[in-house]
């Protein structure tokens, strides 16, 4: 069953859970088509070369589906009919469903634990991996839109399996501004001091990293401390940086691991102490660093993430969590991020820990988009069926695409969003293919924007390993992360998906075109999963 209704306490639909995609009478279809007509003005329209576009006319001029009406007001939907569940990125949209809805993700912690497992000589549980965290680890070239918002770009390229392609639709927003151009941050640490902390590669890589991070803030960046193990303590309520750097300096280095993990009391204080030193007019996060293996006081999921989102409807304090350990709570610290409308990352080396927090981090102190949602419409002239890879819990129904109420990612400057489908066009199919929407609230009026790219069925032309560099690494990432969840059950590949070994070879020289470090150790990683699956 999925949850349906709209949220007690302030009245806006809840998101779905992970779902399988619906079975859509024809009779749904027809009434989305005709309630989508209107669709605001893009930036540009399509290349008379069949090429893709940011932005366009999102009418198309064929009938195709469109997004939903706008829903910014009004009661509560009802009840929804049952759907199936499941791991809804592994199966195919059935016709006549041509729609795909999608809030915006750009968490990375599924590939940093992945990575961390193989280099133990380990598979990670395929119960960890998600595609898309994959795909969204690695640097993209997409053009950058001048004000908030985004940018559309929509490509592709043929698999070698007949009929079936990749589509691949990239979202970007502005460059990161300059640290003394964006607003100040009130930053509030909760870190797991738990016993099992003290490993190396877990509060020792926190220590390190918040230390460099403490000499990069502004003056007027504010910053507090909460630790936590078998109790939460305040250990520093919310200090502008100014004169007091060597303060901050000592708590950190006075960081020691001690007994068990009360994660609840962890998220409770941080929170409690993020809402006393709440800042107006700045950015207002807890940083939480964990390796979330919650195992003392309130360890029930659900409530703990009551905590998280109750501060974030009251007080706007969204989430960033840093996962650490070799054993490690992925599900935990993910819903966590999902519920604080914040993002998760991984991280188990020195390196990775720095910029984290002294590069991803301040991306995510300033906002340029809020409840972020995607929409991608098919054209059934020419597409047989698709499937998006991954996002499988942030999955929205279609018809909340207008929504305003329903929940959508949070996005900052300097990122990239990047989805990937498996297309089947109809033999012989020419013409327009796809129309990839997105729309978002304006961070601080919440006034609602939206911007579309189109895509023809002559970008498909290519063959994916002769397209370009970004697409490609986009594929490996996609395939090495298919080919972890589906482990020995060879049911629903990826179409045109390689033995592990050959995607290997094929990511080393991806590798070597790329000329990225990150690359490299994504070639690395497939080859170590190669050699463990025999």
């Amino acid at each position: 069953m999925t949850r349906t209704g709209n949220d007690e306490h302030t009245g806006r639909p809840r998101r779905q859970p992970r779902i399988g995609r619906p079975w859509r009478p024809v009779a749904a279809l027809i009434g989305l088509t005709l309630a989508g007509g209107l669709f605001l003005t893009g930036c540009g329209a399509s290349d008379s070369n069949g090429s893709s576009t940011d932005g366009s006319n999102k009418s198309g001029g064929r009938g195709f589906p469109q997004p939903a009406p706008n829903r910014t007001s009004g009661t509560s939907q009802g009840e929804q009919k049952d759907t199936p569940t499941g791991d809804a990125s592994r199966e195919f949209a059935p016709s006549p469903d041509y729609l795909s809805t999608f809030a915006l993700d750009v968490d990375t912690a599924s590939y940093g634990y992945a990575r961390r497992a193989l280099a133990d000589g380990r598979l990670p549980e395929a119960s960890t991996v998600r595609p898309e965290e994959f795909v969204n680890s690695f640097r993209q070239d997409y053009r950058r839109p001048d004000g908030n918002g985004f940018s559309v770009t929509v490509d592709g390229a043929r698999t070698r399996e007949k009929d079936w392609s990749l589509v691949r639709v990239g979202l970007a927003t502005r460059d990161a501004p300059e640290s003394g151009k964006r607003p100040p941050a009130a930053l509030t640490f909760v870190i797991d001091i738990s016993g099992s902390m003290g490993e190396p590669g877990r509060l020792d890589l926190a220590q390190d990293a918040l230390g460099v991070m403490t000499d990069r803030l502004r003056d007027d960046d504010s910053v507090a401390v909460v630790t936590f193990s078998d109790e939460a303590r305040t250990v520093l309520p919310m200090t502008r940086l100014g004169h007091h750097r060597d303060r901050i300096y000592d708590v950190i280095r006075g960081l020691e691991p001690t007994e068990s993990t009360n994660l609840g009391a962890g998220v409770r204080t941080g929170y409690a102490t993020a809402v006393k030193g709440l800042r107006e007019g700045a950015t207002n996060r807890v940083v939480l660093i964990s390796d979330a293996l919650a195992n003392t006081g309130e360890t029930d999921a659900d409530a703990i993430l009551e905590n998280v989102s109750t501060a974030r409807r009251e007080h706007g304090i969204t989430l960033f969590g840093v996962g650490v350990g070799s054993e490690y709570g992925d599900a935990l610290m993910e819903r966590l991020a999902d519920k604080g409308d914040g993002h998760t990352t991984y991280v188990s080396t020195i390196d990775e820990a720095r910029k984290v927090f002294c590069e991803q981090l301040p991306q995510n102190i300033d906002l340029t988009a809020r409840d972020a949602k995607a929409q991608v419409a098919f054209d059934p002239q020419t597409v047989k069926q698709f499937r998006l890879i991954g996002y499988d819990d942030r999955q929205v129904a279609d018809e909340d695409f207008r929504d305003d109420r329903v929940d959508g990612g949070e996005i900052g400057p300097g990122h990239t969003v990047t989805a990937l489908y498996a297309v089947r066009t109809r033999p012989g199919a020419s013409g327009h293919l796809a129309t990839a929407s997105v729309r978002w609230l304006d961070p601080d009026t919440r006034a609602p924007h939206e911007e579309s790219g189109q895509l023809e069925t002559g970008s498909l032309d290519e063959d994916l390993w002769t397209s370009s560099t970004r697409l490609q690494v986009d594929a490996v990432a996609a395939y090495f992360a298919d080919d972890l969840r589906t482990g020995d059950d060879k049911a629903n590949p990826l179409p045109g998906a390689l033995p592990l070994g050959e995607l290997a070879d094929r990511a080393h020289r991806v590798a070597s075109a790329a000329e990225d470090k990150a690359v490299d150790e994504l070639a690395a990683a497939v080859e170590r999963a190669s050699g463990l699956m025999g």
